[in-house]
């Protein structure tokens, strides 16, 4: 499983690529937001920016709800490094955006897919991701994880090359049950991915190690 960023902060996206697990980020217009970057221009440098971090894709959202102003969009995006991804919002507008930049052998992300027919749509249209968003539907009592299962089992019936990216991730077990069911990608903050380091046991046992050589060796 691809381990994807979600998050428009630097230093977040150079530790979790120093870990040495990172595939790639996502972004959006609220995390651009949260970090300040307004103003096309300071928008598209701070793209470049995420791009020289990292090795893998970088979606970057248009803002646009009409076709041909996310076809503008997109074709500004992808100009700043081949790394780019054009993310398109599950719209019907969208799906048209997203045909005409398959045809055009351009990368995209579908967000804001909430249903088994809207991933089905996005793929027909020939999506490379789609982002069913899972900590969203559990906040409405919503099995987020049923989904990933059910879009996987639809691709796999038809051979759809998309992949499901698994989007609002939260916590270690999101990223777990993910892994468990098959999804090709998952994104989330860096806080979810440190956390797949901790277990108590882990540290109790390095609590151990470290005072037993101590004790055999206490001028070192």
């Amino acid at each position: 499983m691809k381990f994807f960023i979600d998050t428009a902060n630097l230093a977040e996206i150079q530790e979790a690529q120093a870990l040495g697990v990172l595939d790639g980020v996502t972004t959006n217009p609220s995390l651009m937001a949260k970090e300040g970057i307004t103003g096309r221009d300071n928008i598209m440098r701070h793209y470049k920016a995420i791009c020289d971090i990292v090795e893998g894709d970088v979606s970057a959202e248009v803002i646009s709800i009409d076709l041909a102003g996310m076809i503008r969009e997109g074709e500004e995006l992808i100009e700043i490094d081949d790394k780019i991804v054009v993310k398109i919002p599950m719209t019907k507008e969208g799906v048209k955006a997203l045909k005409y930049f398959s045809g055009k052998g351009v990368r995209t992300n579908c967000t804001l897919i909430f249903s088994a027919g809207q991933a089905l749509l996005a793929a027909k249209a020939g999506a490379t991701y789609v982002s069913p968003f899972i900590g969203r539907l559990d906040d409405i009592s919503t099995d987020g994880i049923a989904l990933i299962e059910q879009i996987l089992l639809i691709y796999r019936n038809y051979g759809f090359d998309t992949q499901v990216l698994a989007a609002s991730v939260r916590h270690p077990m999101h990223i777990i049950q993910c892994a468990e069911v098959g999804a090709d990608v998952m994104t989330g903050p860096l806080s979810a991915m440190e956390a797949l380091l901790k277990h108590p046991l882990t540290d109790i046992g390095l609590e151990k190690f470290l005072a037993d050589y101590k004790k055999g060796n206490p001028n070192t």
